[in-house]
This record gives structure tokens, C-alpha cells and sequence, in this order.
């Protein structure tokens, strides 16, 4: 049985580029405007910090001294703190709606939900990064240390003379290791290759302990950004049904336009019994004739098939007169 395409199946370019450049903007906007005051940044850093000191999961400080002590581990880090964050995640999308598109809109709105989380996590909850704080506390920020290796200056990844363009104190979540964990979940689930799905494993994993040895962020702010993709991955099925009934409000679309309904050829109607005409070849013998088992003729009409036929008035007449002149000749 045919079925009707769904209707707005597949993303499109130029609605989806609007909404993505909306929901960076606001997420971009949000870090800087909520710069929060330092001295409570730094108050809820040491207090991080005091409690992974408490349970011992302060792993960051021997990752830190790790890449500190050795360029060849630090600057390689480095670079990926400051540039795999903004390529392999919008590269991922573009890869998904191109080659994926029938898992695109949830993989993308389980982005943009927990992102917008983030946000409001750096609002409640602005927080002073392990890099400075004071030196006493024992931490070296690596990328001020092999800042001549790249192009970020002693301000986050920002480059060199856009530090005032970045947060700093936007630790809490760790976003880094958030969409690191979105990006390993695409390359696991919607990749074919093996090593693409090694790599969807090692990935989130790698930038967790990068964001750590390089001091940008807590070992609870790495896991606060699971946290906040894993309450994000929750409220993605929901967020798409609202948008489609709101959607479908707006449009007038119905059910059967967006779920496919059978294909009626008839039209409704319907064939009466018995007046079903039979295939036929092209030589105009009936479907089947000459191949064994099949019947040799159409089955005969019987005396229940038959109407019964009025004789005409006069016929009997025309019959008589008929009989008559033959006799005659």
C-alpha cells in the first residue's frame, strides 16, 4: 500500500541557519552580560574546589602539573581547548543535515537545549576557573604559558586582543566537555566507520582531561556539563513535539498531512460483486491462459447469474406471423 511522503521532513537551509545564529547570539550575549562579580566568581571557585578536596577528585591539579612540566603534552592541548570546541561541533551539524537528516532536528535541538542551560548555569552560578586563581592554590594556566605558540593571548582561548570579548568566569558548566560528549554521541550513533566510532568514544574524554590540565575547569564543572547534556538529551523529544503542535496550529496542517495516509485509488467507491471484469493478455485471452493449472475458459454463467428477460409486447405476435408464412412457401 502506497503511502504519502511526510510533509517539512526534511531541514532546510535558510530556516535553520537563522535559528542556529539566533541561539549562538544569545548564548554568546548571556556569557558576556552576566559577567557576575568577581569576588563571589572566585568564592564559589574555591568552594569547587574545597569540595573535590573533601572527596579527593580534585583531579586537575596533577593534570595540570602534567602539562605544565611538559610542552609536548601542554601545547598540543592548548590547541585543542581553543579551536576543536568551535569546528568539530558546527561541522558535525552541517555533516547531520546533509547525510542525516532524518535524525538532524533532535540531534540539533538536544544541542541547543543544553546550551541554553549552560547559560543559565554561568547566570546562577558564575565561577572563577583554576587558572586565576591565586598562584598559592597551585595552578599554572598553560596557555598563558605557550601563549607565543598560538594565537590566543593570557584570556581564554579568545585571541590575542579579544579577551574582553570572552567570560572568564563562565566555568560552571564545563560547555567544552558538553558539547564534546553531543559530538561523541553523533559520531557514535550516526557514523558507519569504526573509527569514527572510536573516535565518538575518545573524544569526550580527551577534552575532559584537557580542559582539566589546562586549568580552565573544575573536575565538578566537567561533570556538571554531562549533567546539563544529559537533562538536555531529556527534553529534546518534548521540545520538538510543542514546536510541531504550534507548528501545525500556525500552518493548519493536519494529522494525515504529516503522518502519510494510504493512497485510495478508488476513491471511495466501490466495485459491486460480479461485475469485476477479468485481466486480459495482450492478445486478448484472459490473464493466465495456456499456463498450467490455470482455466482454459472463464467460468460459465449459471442460472443464478442470469436475469430474467420480459418478452416485448408483439413479440409473440411477430413469432406467429413468422410461422405462417413459412408454412405457406
Amino acid at each position: 500500500m502506497y503511502r504519502t511522503a511526510p510533509q517539512g521532513k526534511r531541514p532546510r537551509w535558510w530556516t535553520e541557519l537563522p535559528l542556529i545564529a539566533v541561539v549562538y547570539g544569545l548564548y554568546s550575549a548571556g556569557r558576556l552580560l552576566v559577567r557576575g562579580d568577581v569576588q563571589s566568581a572566585v568564592d564559589h571557585g574555591l568552594a569547587i574546589l574545597d569540595l573535590e578536596k573533601t572527596f579527593r577528585i580534585n583531579f586537575e591539579h596533577p593534570l595540570n602539573r602534567l602539562f605544565t612540566e611538559h610542552a609536548s603534552i601542554g601545547i598540543p592541548a592548548d590547541f585543542a581547548y581553543a579551536a576543536l570546541h568551535y569546528l568539530l561541533t558546527p561541522a558535525l551539524l552541517v555533516w547531520l543535515f546533509r547525510r542525516r537528516p532524518d535524525h538532524y532536528r533532535r540531534m540539533r535541538t538536544w544541542l541547543m537545549i543544553s546550551t541554553l542551560i549552560g547559560l543559565i548555569g554561568f547566570t546562577l552560578l558564575p565561577t572563577c576557573p583554576p587558572r586565576l586563581l591565586d598562584g598559592s592554590y597551585g595552578f599554572v594556566d598553560t596557555m598563558h604559558q605557550y601563549s607565543q605558540y598560538g594565537w590566543w593571548g593570557g584570556e581564554a582561548s579568545a585571541p590575542r586582543g579579544l579577551g574582553g570579548l570572552t567570560n572568564q568566569y563562565a566555568a560552571m558548566p564545563s560547555l567544552h566537555v558538553g558539547w564534546a560528549l553531543w559530538c561523541g554521541a553523533v559520531l557514535w550513533r550516526h557514523s558507519r566507520a569504526a573509527w569514527a566510532r572510536i573516535a565518538g568514544i575518545a573524544y569526550p574524554l580527551l577534552i575532559t582531561l584537557v580542559v582539566m590540565g589546562t586549568a580552565n575547569h573544575y573536575f565538578l564543572d566537567a561533570a556538571a556539563g554531562v549533567g546539563v547534556m544529559g537533562v538536555g538529551y531529556l527534553l529534546a523529544r518534548p521540545a520538538l513535539r510543542l514546536t510541531a503542535r504550534i507548528r501545525d496550529r500556525f500552518t493548519g496542517a493536519t494529522d494525515a498531512e504529516t503522518t502519510g495516509t494510504p493512497a485510495i485509488v478508488s476513491a471511495g467507491c466501490e466495485t459491486a460483486a460480479g461485475t469485476a471484469l477479468p485481466r486480459t493478455t495482450v492478445a486478448g485471452f484472459p490473464a493466465g491462459a495456456g499456463r498450467p493449472g490455470a482455466p482454459e475458459r472463464l467460468r460459465e454463467a449459471d442460472a443464478s447469474d442470469q436475469i430474467p428477460r420480459q418478452q416485448a409486447r408483439g413479440e409473440a405476435g411477430d413469432d406467429r406471423a413468422d410461422d405462417a408464412a413459412a408454412a405457406a412457401r
